[in-house]
């Protein structure tokens, strides 16, 4: 049956930036756990956000790592210097429960704090 892996979490970014993010997502399609990407109906205000909820086999794992790290390295796109930030909590069945963090340019991980043990 093989071992699967709870993704979820969201990343935040502006207008130019989530063109490049659609972008990203769309080379990586594969009409299966591409599915888990999503993001509201409508835009509101100034930060856009994109979601990410699936639970995958720990083998696509490095699959949707990738394209959050190809995400992170999106520039900042106006004066600000603002860069697409963004949260993910991912809960292996085997392994627990860690922290997946964007932001300045990287994809930082780390195991989740005992807080989170409920979601594993």
């Amino acid at each position: 049956m093989g071992i699967y892996v709870s993704v979820r979490g969201w990343l935040e970014c502006d207008e130019r930036q989530l063109l490049a993010l659609q972008e990203i997502i769309s080379t990586h399609e594969d009409d299966h756990y591409s599915n888990g990407w999503g993001a509201p109906r409508r835009h509101s205000n100034w930060t856009h956000y994109v979601f990410y909820g699936a639970d995958i086999r720990e083998s696509a794992l490095n699959w949707l790592l990738e394209q959050i790290r190809e995400i992170a390295r999106i520039p900042a796109s106006d004066d600000d210097g603002d860069r697409v930030r963004g949260l993910f909590l991912a809960s292996h069945e085997v392994d627990g429960t860690s922290e997946w963090q964007v932001r300045e340019g990287q994809l930082i991980t780390s195991s989740a704090d005992t807080r989170h043990q409920y979601l594993g």
